[in-house]
């Protein structure tokens, strides 16, 4: 653990960071762009081969994405809830084609929250990717008080 004094406000990382934080993890949140209008939606992921790939069923979520530029966010914070971060990674979203090998590897991993029939595979090739990493300020310097929410999001 570090102390404060030895941890910089905020630090760029590094590509091979932000794959590391994004590998430890399988929540994000997809950010698309539905008649000109920005989205976000909560979803689970994979990494197979360097590319991200998500489930869903027919809707908004995947007329907006398809065929489109979009960016998957991701966010954590240290077990001491001292250090945060957050990683993007940005590209084109393709359909994955429903193929039986996909459907024994990554298919199987990804098990929708909601229910419904979600039975498209969306892959986001990446072509940027970026994130840093911060000390979060005491809950004093945010000029108000530490609610419940805000608390449980911190543990």
């Amino acid at each position: 653990m570090t102390s404060d004094a030895e941890t910089p406000r905020t630090t760029t990382l590094s590509a091979d960071e932000c794959w590391e934080l994004f590998r430890r993890g399988s929540i994000g949140r997809l950010a698309v762009s539905a008649n000109d209008q920005p989205e976000i939606f909560p979803i689970n992921y994979k990494i197979e081969d360097g590319e991200f790939i998500f489930r869903t069923g027919h809707g908004s979520k995947l007329a907006a994405a398809l065929g489109k530029q979009v960016a998957l966010e991701a966010d954590g914070v240290d077990k001491a809830g001292v250090i945060a971060w957050s990683v993007i990674v940005k590209g084109p979203a393709y359909r994955l084609d429903r193929t039986p090998e996909v459907l024994n590897s990554v298919g199987r991993l990804l098990v929708p929250w909601e229910a419904g029939k979600k039975d498209h595979f969306v892959r986001i090739v990446p072509e940027s990717i970026s994130g840093r990493r911060f000390r979060i300020a005491a809950p004093l310097a945010w000029g108000g008080r530490l609610d419940d929410a805000m608390r449980a999001g911190l543990e």
